[in-house]
């Protein structure tokens, strides 16, 4: 089995730095672009099936994607971002002036968000495991998955354990991540490849 990891494409929170969570942000303008780049660089490629988180960044990116193809997206709230809680909507200096114990951290370091009012990254965790129970196989299908960067980063430690937690992992807008997966054991064939982005 395959997976193409997707994360969504650009939206305007995340252009001004904005934690969106569970938000429903639609794609900005450069957002649609950026999935009709990754429609063009995915367009001769094998997809068997498909999987996105249900919020509207992430469903727009997959659909972009699988335009022309009569394969069925299925959506699922499994895949959604964190629940940022009381972060919601603020930037990182917004959050970490607020709320002093965020501090010491990284802003994408995803694997340390304690949001207050929100989910932490085992929580996450959780919920992706029991969404990859329903969906692994080995039965050597290409599935496309179009979720968010923190989900991503849950999924990836499921399916790498240990490994991953010695890897620096970022995930950018519209990038794609290819995991290998063969008798059980996953194999990352390329991590966060934007490179379809900077064709002109």
């Amino acid at each position: 089995m395959e997976l193409l990891l997707i994360r969504h494409g650009l939206t305007a929170w995340n252009s001004s730095g904005r934690f969106q969570g569970r938000s429903d942000v639609p794609l900005s303008p450069d957002g649609l672009a950026q999935a009709r780049a990754l429609a063009d660089a995915l367009a001769d490629e094998r997809i068997e099936a498909a999987y996105s988180s249900d919020l509207a960044r992430a469903v727009t990116t997959a659909e972009t994607i699988l335009r022309g193809r009569s394969l069925p997206l299925v959506r699922d709230a499994r895949l959604r971002e964190f629940d940022f809680g009381a972060w919601e909507g603020k930037t990182w200096a917004e959050i970490t002036a607020t709320f002093p114990n965020a501090g010491g951290r990284a802003s994408t370091s995803a694997r340390d968000y304690q949001p207050e009012g929100g989910e932490s990254f085992a929580e996450v965790r959780e919920r992706v495991r029991a969404w990859w129970k329903e969906h692994a196989s080995s039965d050597g299908r290409r599935a496309l998955v179009v979720a968010h960067a923190g989900t991503l980063h849950a999924l990836l430690a499921e399916l790498l354990g240990e490994r991953f937690d010695a890897m620096t992992v970022r995930f950018s807008h519209a990038s794609i991540t290819r995991v290998e997966l063969l008798r059980g054991a996953a194999r990352v064939i390329t991590l966060d490849d934007t490179a379809h982005l900077r064709v002109a």
